[in-house]
């Protein structure tokens, strides 16, 4: 299909934008129709989107089938609010939506809410195939793998153990043992969860996989398992799929990423309020973990992997959660509260007033009422796109039916 240059950027109504954009069009020798044929009407029509969606269902079938097994609760999604994940890496910040007065972000993922969601007691998990809207900046690392709107399997567990303030504080050696063996059970979990998907989708959709030219084959456990610091030239953007060579299988996790805010780091405060250095922190320390997948040819050659779940153990410890927030920038001061409980500093602290305020409350016992968990979100359409890219599909587009590619020099039309 033939790419056209971007038109510049302005402010204007979406009506505006489109004439402008049919008049670029008009003037490189094409019509609107023609473009929006090759552009669309084509890919939709095509047998690679419909084996791809045939994946694609039995694909969230089987993952949905997994976590209701598990005692897992499907939760409502949340598209607006006035927090959302602020993510490690550069995107581009979503204009605030004001409804009724209010300010609100739209959604990067549902981090937070899903958090939150497990204060229940009698929940022991929640998932959501949650909207996820991610604007990536044109230097960003991140582009080629992601769409800036898509969907992912958002997922939430409480911890087996629950450990007291106090031991994170004064039993270092006991809670790091503790935490080492709840992220093993995470990815124990994410295993199972996989490899049931991965049934799922041989029993449902083999003809599709073989119409693109794959294949999947059942992993074993555990799957291969990488601490990234450990690796040589660990810095390489390029790791993932270096490791994907070095698994020799088409899941393997890459562990100990030091990233977001809300992976739990261990130790990092102290009960002084001093943290140690970054600089100091190693991947074991670093209790997340990201699930990778590469294509399987017919021929039995693996593809180039990447990765299509990022999770983690989850900071707990309200002072902890602060210090993380303050030492990565993302609030300038920490929550000052009354007697009664209002925050002092609400407009300094942007969207995370009411977040804080959860992570701050205590019950009846004087015991906080913010969970233990453990989580991740699998990315569908990269998924597929991991599973798939080969013979029939070499991008993201093919396996979509609206996938906004922010590699593309286009603006989306639906």
């Amino acid at each position: 299909m033939r790419q056209f240059e971007s038109l510049p950027r302005q402010e204007t109504t979406i009506g505006a934008s489109l004439a402008s954009f049919q008049k670029h069009l008009q003037q490189c020798g094409t019509s609107f129709s023609e473009h929006l044929r090759a552009a669309h009407v084509n890919r939709w029509q095509s047998d690679t989107l419909r084996h791809a969606l045939t994946v694609r269902t039995a694909l969230v079938l089987g993952l949905q089938e997994f976590l209701v097994s598990r005692g897992i609760l499907n939760i409502d999604r949340v598209s607006l609010s006035p927090v959302t994940d602020p993510l490690c890496h550069d995107v581009e910040h979503v204009p605030v939506i004001s409804y009724q007065g209010t300010a609100y972000r739209t959604t990067h993922s549902m981090i937070y809410s899903k958090m939150l969601a497990c204060v229940a007691p009698g929940i022991k998990g929640v998932y959501i195939d949650s909207p996820n809207i991610r604007l990536e900046l044109p230097s960003s690392s991140m582009r080629g793998k992601y769409l800036i709107d898509f969907s992912q399997m958002d997922i939430e567990v409480k911890r087996a153990s629950m450990l007291s303030e106090d031991d994170y504080f004064d039993q270092p050696e006991a809670i790091a043992a503790s935490l080492a063996e709840e992220r093993d059970r995470a990815l124990d979990f994410f295993e199972d969860m996989i490899i049931h998907a991965v049934r799922k989708i041989l029993a449902l959709a083999s003809e599709s996989l073989e119409a693109l030219g794959v294949q999947l084959a059942i992993p074993a456990k555990p799957f291969p398992r990488f601490y990234k610091d450990e690796e040589p030239d660990h810095q390489d953007p390029m790791l993932e799929a270096r490791l994907g060579g070095k698994a020799k299988a088409q899941f393997f996790w890459v562990l100990g990423l030091l990233r977001e805010n809300y992976d739990l780091v261990y130790p990092y405060l102290q009960r002084d309020g001093s943290r140690i250095a970054k600089s100091s922190i190693r991947s074991r320390q670093v209790y997340n973990y990201d699930l990778c997948a590469a294509p399987l040819y017919a021929d039995g050659s693996l593809g180039r992997a990447y990765e299509v779940l990022s999770g983690g153990l989850r900071e707990w410890v309200h002072s902890a959660i602060v210090a993380r927030l303050l030492d990565n920038g993302i609030l300038q001061e920490p929550p000052r509260f009354d007697d009664s409980g209002n925050i002092l500093n609400m407009e300094a602290l942007d969207g995370y007033g009411p977040f804080l305020a959860v992570t701050a409350m205590r019950d009846s016992d004087g015991r906080p009422i913010f969970p233990q968990t453990f989580g991740g979100g699998l990315g569908i359409e990269r998924t597929l796109f991991a599973l798939l890219h080969g013979p029939q599909a070499q991008t993201i587009d093919q396996l979509t039916c609206f996938g906004k590619n922010p590699d593309r020099e286009l603006p989306f039309l639906f």
